[in-house]
């Protein structure tokens, strides 16, 4: 067993009572749901059961509210955030860790990424948005200029986020709502919110209106419908699973919606290609923030003339990841979110060797704790790789030809990125053309990209609308058009 899954003492920390965040007041249930370390299984903390009425009762406030915030001051709450944030850097690495698992380079990282998102709306938030267009262009034009200018949404912004990157995912729904002036009211997942609530405050404590931004906390079952269905509500932005997106789009209907479903992105490895290289880039896009990102590499296509080689290199880094508990600070890996995912990774992959794959390293599960995972000739049509795997598993699928490299990675419902290992012009221009993804990274990770930079995917990925700071600006804003005498 790796050594590094010997227990250290992280039990001691104080539990937290946390309570909802509407307009400025913090609101307390007597139903409460409880937070649980993926690791020890010990009470992280405690948020409230919220209701419908809370839901109501928060986009009421929000939606009432008109903020006239200027540019600058929107840039420096932006900035200011980004520095307290920096500033207890430690403290909510401690807590994304003890709330969903990932070890503490992850969660470390994390931080980083979300100061980035705050930096980056916050300077966003200064440019002069609008377009200024001559009418004078045709034989029947007129002496008059058009302007456009964008404006914030009239009704509030429902955003809902997932467990895997419980500070980021929520950093990249608000600072772009801040940036454009809006509203917006938040159900982060009831498997990892205390994050959330964490930023609330700091953005308070960096002057934001608490109108601006409410969370409330409960069971989707019970609050969900009335965020998406709301008339107060115009624009839903959600992250998270095929269902639960494909539901949303179903139920809010006449709303501006920014579904980002997740992946099953694949790295191409072609006969030219840098095998340590590749090898590289296949663990840490397989393993980091332990396998839980909808791009992470999920599949691995590999020429066949190379695979042989490239597996070696693959299982040797897979054995150097180290993995266990998530608070020391010298392991590459914590766990999964919980036991139940772990139970479904190492269901696959046992489901994949009956069926004719070959398990090199890892399957190994505790708890929650599931190691890193090297299967070899898989086929495309398994399980493990016909749908989205989210852990730290690395099938490798060998492939002839680069037209079956684009068909097996164009066969899944996803489209979301992907990664390329070659040097080769003619296959960059072939792979960039015919991969049926939302972005494609040569030589990089699927998941490489600015937290500036327009993000997300199509097919069962995505609607195809963008996120990434400028494009969820976007998306935030109605453009108003005016004419005037010229």
């Amino acid at each position: 067993m790796n050594k590094a899954v010997e227990a250290l003492d992280i039990d001691s920390a104080e539990v937290r009572r946390e309570a909802m965040r509407i307009g400025g007041e913090r609101v307390m249930r007597a139903q409460t749901i409880a937070v649980h370390n993926p690791y020890t299984g010990s009470l992280v903390g405690t948020v409230p059961k919220g209701t419908v009425d809370d839901v109501r009762r928060a986009l009421s406030i929000a939606k009432t509210y008109r903020s006239t915030l200027t540019r600058y001051e929107r840039y420096a709450i932006c900035q200011r955030a980004a520095a307290i944030i920096r500033s207890r850097a430690a403290e909510i690495s401690d807590l994304i860790t003890s709330e969903c698992g990932i070890c503490k380079k992850d969660s470390l990282y994390e931080v980083g990424r979300a100061c980035d998102v705050f930096i980056f709306a916050g300077n966003a938030a200064l440019n002069d948005d609008g377009q200024i267009f001559s009418c004078d262009l045709t034989p029947h034009g007129k002496s008059r200029k058009v302007y456009t200018l964008h404006e914030p949404l009239q009704g509030v912004i429902a955003a809902i986020t997932p467990f895997n990157h419980p500070l980021n995912q929520v950093a990249h729904k608000v600072a772009p709502s801040i940036a454009t002036n809006n509203r917006m009211l938040l159900k982060p997942t009831e498997k990892t919110p205390l994050s959330a609530l964490l930023l609330a405050d700091i953005l308070y404590e960096a002057g934001l209106p608490p109108e601006m931004f409410a969370v409330v906390t409960g069971d989707p079952a019970q609050i969900a419908d009335e965020m998406l269905t709301s008339a107060d509500v115009d624009l839903v932005t959600f992250t998270g699973g095929i269902a639960v997106g494909k539901s949303i789009a179903a139920k809010a209907v006449y709303k501006r919606q920014v579904l980002e479903l997740g992946g099953n992105d694949p790295l191409i490895v072609m006969e030219d290609a840098d095998l340590d290289e590749a090898a590289t880039l296949a663990a840490t896009g397989s393993y980091k923030n332990s396998g839980q990102r909808c791009t992470a590499i999920k599949r691995m296509l590999v020429h066949e003339i190379v695979a042989d080689a490239f597996v070696e290199r693959l299982v040797a880094k897979t054995r150097a990841w180290t993995y266990g508990n998530p608070m020391d600070p010298d392991l590459d890996m914590g766990t999964v979110i919980d036991a139940a995912a772990a139970q479904q990774f190492e269901s696959r992959v046992n489901d994949a060797i009956a069926h004719g794959a070959k398990l090199l390293v890892g399957n190994v599960r505790r708890g929650a704790l599931y190691s890193p995972t090297v299967l070899d000739h898989v086929d495309p049509t398994m399980n493990v790789v016909r749908t989205e795997t989210f852990g730290p598993i690395s099938p490798v699928i060998r492939f002839k030809t680069i037209d079956d490299a684009i068909r097996i990675a164009n066969g899944t419902p996803y489209g979301l990125s992907s990664s390329v290992c070659t040097n080769r012009l003619d296959y960059i221009t072939r792979l960039v053309a015919e991969l049926n993804v939302g972005s494609v990274n040569i030589r990089e990770v699927p998941g490489y990209r600015l937290e500036l930079t327009p993000f997300g995917g199509i097919k069962d990925s995505g609607l195809g609308y963008k996120e990434g700071v400028q494009e969820a600006m976007k998306s935030f804003t109605n453009v108003k058009t005016y004419s005037l005498p010229w």
